[in-house]
């Protein structure tokens, strides 16, 4: 499939901001027999004073730039074009639970991609007894672990509610845990928990997701939205696959990855410091169009 994407997100503040710095991870990654980023463009208001870009620990491209005058608003304006292939799974090679520590051990690097940084607790992410009760009544004996990832994903998607009254941003995977709601960050961020638990290496997906109107229903402008979804590393002969606990699914052609993490800490769209006091608001749109 290949895509057009904008995304618009604007910041208002009650109260002039005298100075800020912030980091941004919104373009497409370009990702082997996966997806390809065709071109994009990332417009900032007001301009910057100073902007530079990087490249983090798990090859995202990042920028990173400051305000130093007084400002009420922030806007930024992601535009690209993305090539989407289909990543479907032919076969089931994971081992079951018992043997994937021997897999694990077996790998010897600590690149980004090594399963090795996706295992113990991270910035967001701590072992918590609820959630492994949990992840355990997933992971009946005899399993796989694609399986037993498979069985985690539809277990949340059945169990939880997708509310966006119910958490916000900094909400933690227990709270939502209790509550059984919240969105594609909490779900994300339970089911990783839940695999840690078991063993398994799993991380956090960030990206867009192109929405579907219900039918006879038009599309609406700007109503597709960034999304969360789940990384699992299924052994050495699998690798890493990608599944949706939100919509209970593999990630597919309608799914663009922007970054890769631990969780949400690595991966957030924009993150900052400002000099200001009193509330802000925000509004966010999302356009994924495919294109024939």
């Amino acid at each position: 499939m290949l895509y057009d994407l904008t995304l618009h997100m604007g910041y208002t503040y009650d109260t002039p901001a005298s100075g800020a710095r912030h980091i941004m991870r919104l373009m497409p990654l370009s990702l082997p027999d996966r997806q390809r980023l065709v071109a994009g463009s990332i417009t900032i208001s007001p301009t910057p004073d100073e902007q530079s870009h990087f490249t983090d620990f798990f090859r995202h491209p990042a920028t990173s730039f400051r305000l130093r005058l007084p400002h009420d608003s922030l806007d930024i304006r992601m535009q690209a074009r993305v090539q989407v292939d289909s990543h479907s799974i032919a076969a089931d090679f994971s081992p079951a639970l018992p043997d994937l520590p021997q897999e694990i051990a077996g790998v010897w690097s600590l690149q980004p991609e090594s399963p090795h940084h996706f295992l113990g607790n991270s910035p967001r992410l701590i072992d918590t007894r609820a959630i492994s009760d949990y992840a355990r009544s997933c992971a009946r004996p005899g399993l796989t672990v694609l399986q037993i990832a498979n069985a985690l994903c539809t277990g949340i998607n059945r169990d939880f509610t997708y509310d966006p009254e119910a958490t916000t941003v900094d909400s933690t995977p227990l709270e939502a845990f209790e509550l059984r709601r919240g969105v594609c960050q909490d779900f994300t961020h339970v089911m990783i928990v839940a695999l840690r638990s078991l063993g398994i290496p799993a991380g956090y997906v960030s990206g867009f997701l192109r929405t579907i109107p219900p039918p006879g229903k038009e599309r609406l402008e700007g109503a597709d939205a960034m999304h969360a979804w789940v990384r699992v590393w299924c052994g050495a002969t699998l690798g890493w696959i990608e599944l949706d606990p939100t919509n209970d699914m593999p990630a597919g052609t309608d799914h663009i990855v922007v970054a890769y993490g631990r969780d949400y800490s690595d991966v957030a769209p924009v993150i900052g410091v400002l000099k200001s006091s009193g509330n802000h608001r925000s509004v966010q749109a999302v356009d994924v169009i495919p294109i024939q």
